[in-house]
């Protein structure tokens, strides 16, 4: 286990997955959305339940990406002293549009329990304000701690080695970044986790 634990506060179509696999690269343990998928289809889930998850898993690994984990940074942050967070932002207008894409009306649960509806299409509005509140919200909350908490911009080409590595003090690999979420590698992803379920087990 890394001496510090590192959690990314950037909602998912922001380059979160390739944040994850480079901090895999520099030995990172990476938890990410996949052992909340069954609460995704559980209408009856609650927060509560959400979050005595995350902490656990959080527990047992040294880096978390992708939801629910971004909403939980003020739990995180008290369960586990001295942690790191990155907050990864995109344009507004390209990020929801990569979330329709993605999850079109394809119900989920934690989705509803974060941004107050299950779906971001006919819901575009609701999402672009949660997502607009939670980097405002994160930026405040972090404000006066530079040494724990970095913001990046996709855009402005600011998710790279050299900020990523600078802020954590790891050694830049010197390989190129990795990319994640490309259409084919989700479709293998999704096979992956169709295999994995079948076989009932868990990554």
């Amino acid at each position: 286990m890394k001496p510090r634990k590192v959690f990314c506060l950037g909602f998912q179509k922001t380059g979160t997955s390739s944040l994850g696999l480079a901090l895999e690269r520099l030995g990172y343990s990476v938890c990410g959305y996949y052992p909340f998928r069954d609460m995704g289809s559980d209408s009856n889930v609650t927060w509560g339940e959400v979050t005595e998850r995350a902490l656990a898993l959080a527990a047992d690994h040294d880096t978390a990406q992708d939801t629910p984990w971004p909403v939980l940074y003020r739990e995180l942050d008290a369960a586990f002293p001295e942690s790191r967070f990155i907050l990864i932002t995109r344009n507004r207008d390209a990020w929801i549009d990569s979330a329709v894409k993605d999850f079109a009306h394809y119900p989920n649960a934690i989705h509803n329990l974060i941004y107050g509806c299950p779906y971001p299409l006919g819901y575009e509005k609701e999402w672009l304000a949660r997502y607009d509140r939670h980097n405002a919200e994160v930026k405040a909350y972090f404000a006066d701690r530079p040494d724990d908490f970095i913001s990046l911009d996709l855009n402005r080409g600011e998710v790279n080695w050299q900020n990523l590595c600078r802020f954590l003090n790891e050694p830049d690999p010197g390989i190129a970044w990795p990319h994640s979420n490309t259409r084919r590698s989700k479709t293998l992803k999704m096979k992956y986790y169709k295999v994995m379920e079948k076989l009932g087990l868990k990554s």
